[in-house]
């Protein structure tokens, strides 16, 4: 176990210059418990992080190392990769085997096999294989509703996909208490563009975004993959959905709107009781009053996710309203989470919040 009496976690962000690396910086500067050991980054090496990102001025003035200088620490007990996909496969081990734990924003660990991980890896346009296979077994899948025990005993954590936390954690309870018909299940999610990355792209410059959005990957977005497995885990049978994701010309934020087709007899309290039943101690999720219609600013810099129930009597249709920041629960706040899970300190340590308005 961590003993905070005697020291901090020091942790070490890789990619922290991006939006993912940034907003854990944001939530680590409070921490009671941490120190940032290093912030290592390709680009803009040697400045200040705070001259990237002047609100930071006064709160993180460390500078961006190159991960290629011999004077880049090394001495963590944790590391985030906030990189894109096929960077952490490469080099998690190297961190592992000085016994420092590793949480990886992308899909790299996310899969325990090497066929789900090729499964998944064909839809982002990855052809070659991981590149270290072996380690896929041992890592977890970082989404403390569902996997809070294996993560406490985990060095490799694997963060979900935004997409997939608002989509999991909207679905679970319903799905676990079986009170769908889990054969006709459509996920419609909609994210701000901040959840495309910093790297700038003509189609999401502001005279392309604004007033514009679009649905993209339809049919054949990444996320899926994981979605499936985790809610076939829930089921107890082989579930396939359809998803369709959009963008919306919002900085931050998803909302995903989920339908399925109730059993019989389910009524609003047989599915508010399931859903009070599953998340009653967690820390991070709020089951809404019947009716009760949230927004993306509700939930816009916390680490919550608002969850909405509603039964369409006409067409006998649940109606799920799940909402996220994607910076947050769905990227930097959720890894945050699963670091406080994995060192044995308070789970929501840095990140009881309730984020901003507007």
């Amino acid at each position: 176990m961590f003993n905070k009496t005697l020291k901090k976690i020091r942790v070490g962000i890789i990619g922290a210059a991006g939006y993912g690396g940034v907003s854990l910086i944001e939530h680590l500067i409070n921490h009671p418990h941490v120190t940032i050991g290093a912030l290592i980054e390709k680009y803009d090496v040697n400045k200040p992080i705070s001259v990237i990102y002047p609100h930071l001025k006064g709160f993180c003035d460390l500078p961006l190392l190159d991960p290629a200088d011999p004077k880049c620490p090394d001495d963590f007990d944790i590391v985030f990769y906030a990189t894109p996909d096929g960077v952490g496969q490469k080099e998690a081990r190297r961190w592992l085997d000085k016994g420092i734990k590793v949480i990886d924003y992308s899909g790299d660990f996310r899969f325990n096999d090497k066929d789900s991980y090729a499964s998944y890896a064909i839809r982002i346009g990855r052809t070659k294989e991981h590149a270290d296979p072996d380690l896929l077994s041992s890592s977890i899948y970082g989404l403390p509703e569902l996997h809070r025990a294996e993560i406490a005993c985990s060095d490799l954590v694997g963060n979900p996909g935004c997409f997939a936390v608002s989509s999991i954690l909207g679905l679970a309870p319903a799905l676990k208490s079986d009170l769908i018909d889990s054969n006709d299940i459509i996920f419609d999610a909609k994210s701000g563009v901040s959840g495309v990355g910093k790297a700038p792209s003509p189609p999401f410059h502001f005279p392309a975004r604004y007033e514009a959005m679009n649905a993209y990957k339809v049919a054949g977005h990444q996320h899926v993959c994981e979605i499936e497995r985790e809610l076939t885990l829930l089921g107890g049978k082989q579930i396939e959905i359809t998803f369709t994701p959009h963008v919306v010309p919002l900085c931050r934020g998803i909302i995903t709107t989920i339908y399925a087709n109730l059993r019989p007899n389910v009524n609003i309290k047989s599915l508010r009781d399931a859903y009070t039943s599953m998340y009653r101690k967690e820390p991070f999720i709020r089951v809404l009053s019947h009716g009760e219609i949230s927004s993306t600013t509700d939930v816009r810099g916390s680490n919550f996710c608002n969850i909405s129930l509603n039964i369409d009597s006409r067409t006998g249709k649940l109606i799920i309203l799940s909402l996220i920041d994607n910076l947050v629960k769905g990227q930097a706040g959720n890894a945050l989470q699963n670091m406080n899970i994995m060192m044995q300190i308070e789970e929501t340590t840095g990140l009881m919040s309730p984020g901003g308005f507007p």
